[in-house]
């Protein structure tokens, strides 16, 4: 105990030697400054820094005191414990040790904990300073840690805010017991979880020739894993070895060294005739293996040593990252479809990768299936969807469009009817009105793309659509390109709209004129075939029945064919600027599709082309033709209308125009707002006029709601889409009609002079 107190009090604060020396100094400038003020400044300094002096001695004699009692304290729980005891302060060094502390590490006093425990375990300061703040917070702590004769249970209390007891009992391994790891002669480590060293046997120091701090620094591959092949950083040079790791306790990894020595060829019989095809990689990507089917899927000669990236194409990434993500397990197997390299056509390739260990090395097992099949019905899927998409966005985009031009063409109608011919501004308008029209048209194109179009199909007969036709394509075709007519027997009658149709075989007549500059024949032929099964081309399979071809053969320059599956897609365009707007084609699919039919393409470059269209025969008689009403003869109207238009600009257009006719409009701005107005049972309404699409109720709901009042009424539809693309059972109300948009004035006004006829 005496020992100890000395030991406190060896450690006054080296501060307490200079503060007197300090007022010695003030007093002494005291005696020497004549300046009275200097002299009191000098005498207040010094008596300062003796009452410093004062009570940092007092301080210290009162922290003697307290470690004395701590001391005493611990001298009474710890003097006959037969295990290690230490008492130390909060920077860990040693104020007490019972006697078994002083045999088992010398006397300590003075020192710190870290340096007397600095030969028992590996890196003690991590592991005194974790408990020591474990203690701090919860009182105590305990850890086991592994020491070369065994292992010790560190155990530490806290008795104040800055003592500590800490408790040392050790486990010696019994003789013949291999996990103390120091009489093995197999290389031995523990480490913990954060991969630290913490005891390495005297096998494992001479290999390494110093003791291992950490398990990256001992090891060259990055992640060892139980049961593989490592590779030590030994002190002579690599050393292969095979790891091992057993659960230790208190967390610890026990970890072993096998030696290894080259193991036999890895390929066997039985790997090489399985019909299966099977490529073995390194973690680096390089061919180890491959059997018979895949040497033959891939191209390869036997023997013939290659990196993964010389035979596949990465998916979308290196194929080298991949497995090496594989090998490291940082993603689980899995397959991509590949290309393969070595393949002069497009051949693809499923390649599933999975992680092997044989024989202590990790290695990546291949397994290569011909997915060059699925590829193209992928491709074609995915080309499909890809049209459907540009279909419903340049639908939506009509439809918008429908709507500027109709509120543009309209308020244009409304200026003309106040300007006289001779007036200066009605040119102007005219111009308007007639660019207004050829927005309209190019916006019919789009409509007829996405088969959103308004078509009225009939019945027709092909010779005679054709005939008439060909007066109007001679024009067309100019003076040094010819037209070749030739019908087959017996075509049969199709249902199509004939404006639509004709637009159809002009637009593939001028593709075909501009392919031949210098030239040459434009043949159409027709003839009726007859599928007994389905016929699968392109992207689609036309269903067995009857059809009627129509092909438009040219011998111009022709079409590449990496060109060829782009052709139908709106603004797609082998023309320069101005010369074309990329929606002849696209017009023409979409026409042809809605019409129930096929369009395809066949091509060669510097040969010419050939555009097939399959339009389904109808047999049935034909219907009675109905007696077309005579022409409305354009009156002041009378009666009231409700008008429910969403847009705005659309809406001003038609209220005006309809006022202008003497009717009484009624205007609602969505479905809900039209129904508040028909709550009035006194207001009588003769025809709802009423946008389709709009938010919230569209218009043929509210429509049905307000018919069961007013059973009388007439019922106007306009919209931007075509009347085909809503289902039946909204379009199909009585005493209704269609307007499409864009709509002008007359049309308007004719419209709803004829409902209320």
């Amino acid at each position: 105990m005496a020992v100890a107190s000395v030991s406190w009090a060896q450690k006054l604060n080296a501060r307490a030697l200079v503060l007197p020396g300090l007022a010695v100094l003030c007093f002494g400038a005291a005696l020497l400054v004549p300046d009275m003020r200097l002299r009191l400044m000098a005498i207040a300094a010094g008596t300062t820094f003796a009452a410093l002096t004062l009570l940092l001695r007092a301080h210290d004699v009162l922290t003697v005191w307290r470690r004395g009692r701590v001391d005493v304290r611990m001298a009474k729980v710890t003097a006959d414990d037969d295990t290690p005891c230490f008492a130390t302060d909060r920077l860990g060094q040693i104020g007490y040790q019972n006697p078994a502390a002083e045999r088992r590490f010398g006397r300590r006093s003075g020192s710190t904990l870290v340096a007397a425990l600095s030969d028992h375990f590996a890196n003690p300061g991590s592991v005194l300073y974790r408990l020591q703040g474990k203690a701090a917070m919860q009182g105590a702590a305990r850890e086991d840690v592994v020491t070369r004769h065994g292992h010790t249970r560190l155990s530490v209390h806290k008795v104040d805010a800055d003592s500590f007891l800490w408790r040392l009992e050790e486990f010696v391994a019994p003789p013949g017991n291999s996990r103390s790891g120091e009489g093995l002669s197999l290389p031995m480590l523990v480490a913990n979880r954060a991969g630290v060293v913490l005891f390495a046997n005297e096998a494992a120091r001479q290999i390494v020739g110093v003791r291992p701090r950490t398990l990256d620094k001992l090891f060259l591959s990055q992640h060892p894993r139980n049961g593989e092949e490592v590779t030590i950083a030994g002190a002579d040079g690599p050393v292969r070895a095979m790891l091992i790791e057993v659960a230790g306790a208190g967390e610890r990894r026990e970890i072993y060294l096998t030696p290894v020595t080259d193991a036999a060829p890895r390929v066997t019989t039985d790997f090489e005739t399985l019909p299966v095809a099977l490529i073995r990689f390194s973690t680096d990507g390089r061919l180890v293996a491959a059997n018979r089917a895949a040497r033959e899927q891939v191209m390869l000669e036997a023997g013939e040593r290659v990196m993964l990236s010389d035979l596949f194409e990465g998916p979308g990434r290196p194929v080298t990252d991949w497995l090496a993500d594989i090998a490291s397990e940082r993603i689980p197997a899995g397959a991509e479809v590949l290309r393969l390299r070595r393949a002069e056509e497009d051949v693809y390739l499923q390649v599933t990768l999975r992680r092997v260990v044989d024989r202590g090395r990790p290695d990546v097992m291949a397994v290569v299936i011909d997915a060059t099949a699925m590829k193209t019905l992928e491709t074609q899927f995915n080309q499909s969807q890809k049209m459907q998409a540009v279909g419903q966005l340049a639908g939506g985009i009509a439809h918008d469009f429908n709507n500027l031009l109709t509120a543009i063409s309209g308020h244009c109608d409304l200026l003309l009817l106040r300007h006289d011919p001779g007036d200066p501004e009605f040119a102007d308008l005219v111009q308007i009105h007639q660019n207004a029209n050829r927005a309209a048209s190019l916006v019919g194109q789009l409509l007829a793309f996405s088969r959103k179009q308004t078509l009225k199909p009939e019945r027709l007969e092909l010779q005679e659509v054709l005939s008439d036709l060909t007066h109007l394509l001679n024009r067309l075709v100019g003076e040094r390109v010819s037209l070749s007519l030739v019908h087959g027997m017996d075509l049969g009658a199709v249902r199509a709209d004939k404006r639509q149709l004709e637009q159809v075989v002009m637009n593939l007549v001028v593709n075909a004129r501009d392919a031949m500059p210098s030239g040459g024949v434009i043949r159409i032929e027709t003839e009726r075939l007859r599928l007994e099964h389905d016929m699968c081309r392109d992207r689609a399979a036309v269903p067995p029945g009857d059809y009627a071809a129509i092909r438009v053969i040219d011998a111009g320059v022709g079409i590449p064919a990496e060109r060829l599956d782009k052709i139908f897609e709106p603004f797609f365009t082998t023309k320069r600027v101005g010369e074309g707007t990329g929606l002849g084609l696209s017009t023409a699919y979409g026409i042809v599709k809605q019409s129930g039919g096929f369009i395809f393409v066949d091509s060669v470059v510097g040969e010419g082309s050939v555009f097939h269209i399959y339009l389904p025969i109808h047999d049935d008689p034909p219907e009675a033709v109905p007696v077309a009403p005579k022409p409305a003869v354009l009156r002041q109207g009378g009666g009231v209308v409700l008008l429910v238009e969403d847009e705005a600009p659309v809406r001003a257009f038609a209220s005006r125009a309809l006022r202008l006719r003497g009717y009484t409009v009624l205007e609602a701005e969505n479905a809900e707002a039209a129904l508040a107005i028909l709550e009035d049972e006194a207001l009588e309404v003769d025809v709802f006029v009423t946008d389709v699409v709009m938010p919230g109720m569209d218009g043929p709901t509210w429509v049905r709601i307000a018919l069961e009042k007013r059973p009388g009424a007439r019922v106007i539809f306009v919209s931007g889409y075509a009347e085909e693309s809503f289902p039946e059972s909204q379009t199909r109300i009585a005493n209704s009609v269609f307007l499409p948009k864009p709509f002008s004035l007359n049309d308007l006004t004719t419209t709803v002079q004829a409902q209320l006829s």
